[in-house]
């Protein structure tokens, strides 16, 4: 593809999220990132969280954390470069051990990522003894190998019901905790740092880990957007609380909610995540109405820009390692959830 026919690509899905000088510098950057990947037998994903100009040119796969791992470790190039978060890249590291794999940035972290650690998941199986650990995909390659079982967005209930276990652990993400408990009839807890004596009716321990993107969400926002827009269809992520994902009218992983506005025919989408995933879709589908709440931008996915994924195929920099024994313990809690599907 040429430079001029990078640009007719993009620009029909970006001409309404920014200026036409805008697009042209972004094919040219587009372009040379191509160019370099053939030479260098790499594999580009792109999480459906990256801004347009960089999900709508480089990719060779877009969508979820775990289907892009998934992907790459299906094909055969010598380097991955993951557009996403540093525990994505770890992942595919996980599932694509000989292959070298590249962040676009130095740092690019997350909010849930972060809010645990492998320490506290050992100190939570001794205060726990015997009780199965399920561990969201968005932890880091430590806390996974610290699990039973790993979990996405789409597959958590599916996940939680195939362990048959009287009472689970659930980690990290406090809000998504609750609302498969809430689908599976579980009552869940919350427990405290300082070990205080907890409830004896539960079958679900949750974690105080939360996206700083979705918990920003409120039932208040859903109210006064059906109050101008009745007719408006609210797709929120399960990241989002409890009572945010009861208002809406549909919530299911990154990729449902993309397949959701696919295939339905509202007057209006609202889309309660990530706001370049609002504007990724509304590139895809510019036929349909899109409204824009607010713009919630992920800080850690804001890292990640075409400029950096040039220079990190350039300089091969950025590489992420993952040591053997613990990318062996949380190869098995990946494995485990690839299993069940």
């Amino acid at each position: 593809m040429t430079l001029e026919e990078t640009y007719q690509m993009m620009r029909p899905k970006l001409d309404k999220l920014m200026p036409d000088g805008e697009i042209r510098y972004k094919a040219e950057l587009a372009y040379e990132i191509n160019q370099l990947k053939k030479e260098r037998n790499a594999i580009i994903l792109g999480h459906n969280y990256m801004e347009p100009a960089l999900f709508h040119s480089i990719p060779d796969f877009v969508g979820d954390s775990l289907a892009l791992s998934r992907k790459a470790a299906e094909t055969d190039q010598d380097i991955i470069v993951f557009c996403g978060v540093e525990f994505m890249a770890e992942t595919a590291k996980i599932l694509s051990p000989d292959k070298t794999v590249l962040l676009p940035a130095e740092k690019a972290g997350c909010s849930l990522a972060e809010s645990i650690t492998a320490e506290d998941v050992r100190q939570l199986k001794e205060r726990f003894p015997g009780v199965p650990v399920v561990t969201y995909v968005n932890t880091y390659a430590d806390v996974k190998a610290e699990c039973d079982i790993c979990c996405t967005s789409g597959n958590a209930v599916k996940v939680v019901e195939s362990l048959q276990s009287d009472v689970i652990i659930f980690l990290p993400d406090e809000y998504l905790a609750k609302n498969v408990a809430r689908e599976t009839g579980k009552k869940i807890i919350i427990p405290s740092r300082t070990g205080e004596t907890e409830p004896q009716d539960y079958q679900m321990i949750g974690w105080h880990g939360k996206c700083e993107v979705h918990e920003k969400f409120t039932v208040e926002d859903i109210e006064q957007v059906r109050k101008q827009f009745p007719d408006v269809l609210i797709l929120a992520h399960p990241e989002c609380s409890p009572e945010v994902v009861e208002a809406s009218d549909f919530s299911a992983s990154t990729t449902a909610m993309m397949n959701y506005v696919q295939e339905t025919n509202a007057p209006h989408y609202l889309l309660l995540t990530e706001c370049s995933m609002g504007d990724n879709i509304m590139a895809a589908n510019p036929d349909k109405e899109m409204l824009r709440l607010c713009s919630v931008r992920c800080p850690h996915m804001n890292q990640i820009t075409l400029e950096d994924t040039l220079a990190a195929l350039q300089k091969t920099q950025y590489v992420i390692e993952v040591p053997e024994e613990i990318r062996v313990k949380a190869a098995r809690s990946v494995q485990r959830m690839i299993e069940i599907g």
